[in-house]
């Protein structure tokens, strides 16, 4: 059976309906589903163009590993990343003090918006991200509003990941 989240950017009170993938990123989409709701201050990408993400602390008993795996992800794709300090940088929004005490490691739970997106970094090469879901309705709407957060600010808005 689908199982299915919201992804809402609270302050503009935008939300989107996206499908976890389970059969393609299966240990992916059941950490975060395990791990729900999630959210954190929302930031947007600089080097992969159409993204807006929320930095949390790892929250998986075991890291997925690579599963699903893209560099150029399309519209409405939903990414996690895992960072260590290695790309942990203030001009990502990445603190290394924002990961927990034992292990500093970050989880970037990304939304992309737009097509043309690559995610390669000038500080560390490629960095892939597993798909564990894709928006299903409300893509138009949340892609205004993330193009809202690039031009008209991230200060004081919340991206959140919650069960539908």
């Amino acid at each position: 059976m689908a199982r299915f989240i919201t992804v809402t950017l609270v302050q503009r009170q935008v939300t989107a309906r996206a499908q976890l993938l389970d059969d393609e990123a299966p240990r992916t989409a059941e950490a975060v589903w395990q791990a729900l709701p999630q959210a954190g201050q929302v930031y947007h990408g600089k080097f992969a163009r159409n993204e807006v993400y929320a930095l949390v602390p790892a929250f998986a008993a075991q890291e997925p590993g690579t599963e699903n795996p893209t560099v150029t992800p399309i519209p409405g794709d939903l990414c996690y990343f895992t960072f260590d300090e290695t790309l942990q940088h203030p001009a990502y929004g990445y603190e290394a003090s924002a990961g927990t005490d034992d292990t500093r490691m970050l989880i970037d739970l990304a939304v992309f918006y737009g097509r043309n997106n690559l995610l390669l970094n000038g500080d560390v090469g490629w960095v892939p991200g597993n798909v564990f879901g894709t928006i299903v309705e409300g893509l138009d709407e949340f892609a205004a509003a993330c193009q809202d957060v690039w031009m008209g600010g991230a200060r004081g808005e919340t991206l959140s990941y919650a069960r539908a």
